[in-house]
């Protein structure tokens, strides 16, 4: 049966969508003061210099009205150099910043986002089961993120291991970034599970050199889908 029209435009304006996220996708998280004096907008520009693909600004310690400025100052750097930028969490800042998109946990109704984003932006949701993978793609979502292994940054995420990841990326219509305790030694083997890319927080923002840090990733997630 063939879709009706409305339903024809919504998979359409996702396939667009996606054709912006080339795997293998290597995001960093931001994350202030892992470093002393290290900012935001400061891991954004290391990574940006080190190659990443596309940046997601999360800032759960900032409100909406400090949060705003320094996504639209990292969406200027990431649209100069033709990268990405997703805000973490706050909706109404993506729509409003120049952001590409938004990326949304399970708690904060990704069920609805698709309505507030439009044909447009990005919506990226975390997962951890087959299941929440559907209902994110039902949802209008253009990737899921699974949390592979246990991290510091997100101790209320619920990692998976790999066989996880393996049966979301099996079962998901949807690209599935791997994100938790990723670093340059380990992309490969959840680039093998079939994942899209990885995203990062403390590989990058922890960093004693970010530049470098970023290079290595990007360098061993190329060399794992070549």
């Amino acid at each position: 049966m063939r879709a009706g029209g409305g339903e024809a435009r919504t998979v359409g304006a996702q396939r667009l969508r996606s054709r912006r996220l080339v795997p293998p996708v290597v995001c960093v998280v931001t994350a202030a003061g892992l470093v002393p004096d290290r900012d935001h907008l400061a891991v954004g520009a290391a990574a940006l210099a080190g190659g990443a693909d596309m940046i997601q600004l999360r800032g759960p310690e900032l409100d909406a009205l400090a949060l705003r400025p320094l996504a639209e100052r990292l969406a200027e750097r990431c649209h100069a150099a033709g990268r990405l930028l997703i805000v973490n969490n706050a909706l109404d800042v993506a729509c409003t910043a120049g952001a590409d998109g938004v990326h949304l946990g399970q708690s904060d109704h990704p069920e609805t986002a698709r309505r507030r984003l439009g044909d447009t932006l990005l919506l990226g949701v975390s997962v951890a089961t087959a299941g929440e993978a559907h209902a994110a793609a039902a949802a209008g979502a253009d990737y899921v993120a699974v949390t592979v292994w246990s991290t510091a940054t997100k101790p209320d995420a619920q990692p998976v291991g790999l066989a996880g990841l393996a049966e979301v990326v099996t079962a998901s219509p949807l690209p599935t970034l791997a994100i938790g305790g990723i670093t340059a030694g380990n992309c490969g083997d959840v680039l093998a599970r079939g994942a899209a890319g990885i995203a990062v927080v403390s590989a990058v923002a922890g960093a004693a050199d970010p530049v470098t840090a970023t290079r290595e990733l990007v360098a061993a997630a190329r060399a794992a889908t070549t």
